[in-house]
């Protein structure tokens, strides 16, 4: 194997390469890079067997084959290198040689033939669509930080995404919080097709679409689902398990609504939450006579509190919530909309939206103060 490719194109593909490998793992083979030349160009692909992912790249192949090589190490070498063209070849004893001007290194590799395979999404009527890169990128954003942190209940480790005809929706939730997030969609699946998609692919798939324009193209197969956009695909292997009826934790009506421009509620909160506990982290919204007080206290770090005018006329509520959950989901919400608060009473859950936007909804649970 020998091909040339320019260096900036070669770090953009590697670079891809990167958030997949594990640093440990129990097979070496994991921690490498796969490097297949051919008449079409040059593909890189990465695996951890649970999120794979694959560039294709423009290069000069002279003799096709393929090779695997530490995935870290060949980023960093090649990062590097000063710009122009870098010439790659497959040595003996799986060595890969890299070259480019007066620099060359020869690197460790693996048999390519103990790569694991791509798992396989085109299973004959898989369901798929097609949706803006911009749109998912958001919908990720929406909702992964609501995701639970461990693997303790494997479902909540991960995002619902249901597709069906006219829209598309995920949710995340981790039993405290739930963020819920939908999109339309021309052509989508006929019958509705629900699969839960883990963190981590998500994360992958969030780097690969930034900033990516026009659509992405979704293959949902018997286990793992398939991302296609331009030269990228990436392919992850989807949670098992039964995820959550959230339907009925999401309050159909509130009693009290709260308009508050975000800036003001997000500031006051960041102020307010730094004499919270570590543990609790909890804050207590006090509304009433058109003002919201936002206030913490902790024995080991004191007491605050902020005003702010709202628009509110109802009765004097005051609820309390986990300060962190509060932050994450205002990080999200448009800057340029007023933030809804809409409330119950200090033991039924909050719903969270701005103001002008349908397609979102944030259910944070209440807690002791």
């Amino acid at each position: 194997m020998e091909f040339t490719v320019d260096r900036g194109e070669f770090i953009e593909g590697l670079g891809l390469t990167q958030g997949v490998v594990e640093r440990r793992n129990t097979l070496p083979i994991l921690a490498n890079a796969l490097l297949e030349a051919s008449g079409k160009g040059l593909a890189i692909a990465a695996t951890d067997l649970e999120v794979h992912v694959k560039r294709r790249l423009s290069a000069k192949v002279k003799t096709p084959g393929a090779a695997t090589v530490g995935a870290r190490k060949f980023y960093e070498f090649v990062r590097e290198l000063k710009p122009g063209e870098v010439t790659v070849r497959l040595l003996d004893n799986h060595f890969v040689e890299v070259v480019s001007g007066k620099s060359r290194v020869k690197l460790v590799g693996l048999p390519a033939n103990d790569f694991p395979a791509f798992p396989d999404a085109e299973a004959k009527g898989a369901p798929r669509f097609e949706i803006s890169c911009d749109a998912l990128v958001r919908m990720i954003d929406c909702t992964i930080f609501a995701v639970a942190p461990d693997d303790t209940r494997p479902p909540l480790g991960g995002v619902l995404m249901t597709a069906e005809s006219s829209q598309v929706r995920f949710v995340g939730t981790d039993g405290h919080r739930l963020a819920l997030v939908e999109k339309p969609l021309s052509g989508g699946p006929a019958e509705p097709r629900s699969v839960i998609l883990p963190r981590k692919g998500l994360t992958e798939m969030r780097k690969l679409l930034d900033g990516a324009e026009g659509d992405a193209k979704v293959t949902i197969g018997p286990n793992v689902v398939r991302v296609d956009h331009g030269q990228v695909e990436l392919v992850m292997r989807l949670i098992d398990g039964e995820f959550p009826n959230y339907d009925q934790v999401i309050p159909k009506s509130s009693k009290h609504t709260i308009a508050i421009p975000k800036a003001d509620i997000l500031s006051a909160l960041r102020r307010v939450s730094v004499v919270a506990s570590d543990r609790a982290r909890g804050v207590k919204l006090q509304v009433g006579n058109g003002q919201l007080q936002v206030a913490a206290n902790s024995p080991d770090f004191g007491e605050a509190t902020e005003e702010i005018e709202v628009d509110y006329s109802g009765e004097d509520l005051s609820v309390g919530f986990n300060s962190r959950y509060l932050l994450e989901v205002l990080g999200v919400l448009d800057d340029d909309q007023p933030v809804e608060i809409a409330l119950t009473d200090d033991a039924s859950p909050g719903v969270i939206r701005s103001r002008e936007d349908e397609s979102y909804r944030y259910v944070v649970m209440p807690m002791r103060l």
